[in-house]
């Protein structure tokens, strides 16, 4: 949206689209084949093309990434209590009580935003079956310590991975840790199907099961071996997949230039810390977080006021906490006391706009508005 004084509304993110006549040739395939859902050819395709690119041995399609949450669960068949994050967005929470599971959340680590490694161990119990952590921002977690703990007490670990398309880790997709991974799709994301998501799992028999799982259960027309649900992804979607995979890599290089000159415009700005990058990864830029310490010339939710007088839609991810949210803040685990680190963290996070056609003129615009 135009406005008098010739800028544009800006918002926290915008879906990369490739052009609609690149498109229409897919859409003719399914016209004429007919076949619309039900791992159709662009299924099978986006699938095996997907593997390759982001290196892992096998991968399920799903219709969104919280459908692939809830089944991955179901999958590993874990119950009663798992530890995960407070700091992220409802799914991963969400997803567990669908399955009746009891959340158990854990403080973050203060540089890297993910569950903290040093406090897993204090809360796991009897009940516990699993850990679910998130690569906050597509940052990785401590995969090899989380890793071992799991090990140590025989849990299962599953990563909600919704940011990290692409990421790698020790020179390996981040993809690959722990027993299955799961990824998002959504339109807010680096790479979009319009909707969609995806489990990595490790090899074809578990690969088999979840597919029997996103299909109600079924193997063949007249063998059902699982309660399973309807988790398809359609053609269309993977359709758009198999294009939006061809322009992936110049989304990811749009999205380290814009980082690279928040970076160089914020990083001498008093009371502004820019969030680095990991070390030894591979990052994506799939969010660019700030945070707005005590000695900066206002509050965090003064400058997020503030940019949206000026109809830049920053948001604050990830504030409030899962577990201040009416089903969880009962919780022991959802205490304040508990989740310090986190509290704080969400107190003074604001994510900047960052996707590929934001201008290098829009940016110094936002910049501008923080510095000044």
């Amino acid at each position: 949206m135009k406005k008098t004084d010739g800028t544009s509304s800006i918002y926290v993110t915008q879906p990369v689209l490739p052009a609609l006549e690149e498109f229409m040739p897919y859409l003719e395939k399914i016209w004429a084949n007919k076949i619309l859902t039900n791992s159709g050819p662009f299924h099978h395709e986006l699938e095996q093309a997907l593997c390759e690119y982001l290196g892992v041995k096998h991968l399920c399609l799903f219709a969104n990434a919280t459908i692939a949450l809830i089944t991955a669960l179901q999958s590993l068949r874990i119950n009663g209590e798992v530890i995960t994050t407070p700091y992220s967005f409802v799914a991963t929470a969400h997803s567990l009580l669908w399955n009746g599971i009891k959340p158990v959340f854990v403080d973050i680590d203060p540089v890297t935003f993910n569950l903290d490694a040093d406090k897993i161990e204090a809360a796991i119990t009897p009940q516990t079956s699993a850990i679910m952590p998130v690569h906050c921002y597509g940052r990785p977690c401590d995969v090899d310590r989380i890793q071992k703990i799991a090990d140590n007490y025989g849990l299962k670990l599953i990563y909600d991975a919704a940011h990290a398309f692409g990421v790698q880790y020790h020179g390996n997709s981040l993809l690959n840790f722990g027993d299955l991974s799961i990824l998002s799709f959504h339109a807010t994301k680096v790479f979009n199907t319009f909707e969609g998501g995806a489990i990595v799992c490790p090899d074809a028999k578990t690969k088999q099961h979840i597919d029997h799982l996103k299909n109600f259960g079924f193997v063949d027309e007249v063998t059902v071996v699982a309660p399973g649900i309807n988790g398809k992804m359609s053609e269309f979607n993977a359709a758009l997949g198999l294009l939006q995979l061809k322009g992936i890599d110049a989304v990811l290089d749009a999205r380290q230039k814009i980082a690279t000159q928040y970076r160089s415009r914020l990083e001498n700005v008093t009371g502004i810390t820019c969030v680095g990058d990991i070390a030894d990864s591979k990052p994506n830029h799939s969010y660019f977080p700030i945070l707005v310490e005590a000695d900066y010339v206002m509050s965090r939710d003064a400058l997020f006021q503030k940019l949206r007088e000026h109809e830049i839609y920053a948001r604050r991810y990830f504030y409030p906490l899962i577990s201040d949210f009416p089903m969880y803040r009962g919780l022991p685990s959802a205490s304040h006391q508990n989740l310090p680190v986190a509290r704080e963290i969400a107190s003074k996070v604001i994510c900047l706009p960052i996707y590929p056609d934001l201008s290098e003129a829009d940016v110094d615009r936002i910049a501008d508005l923080i510095a000044h």
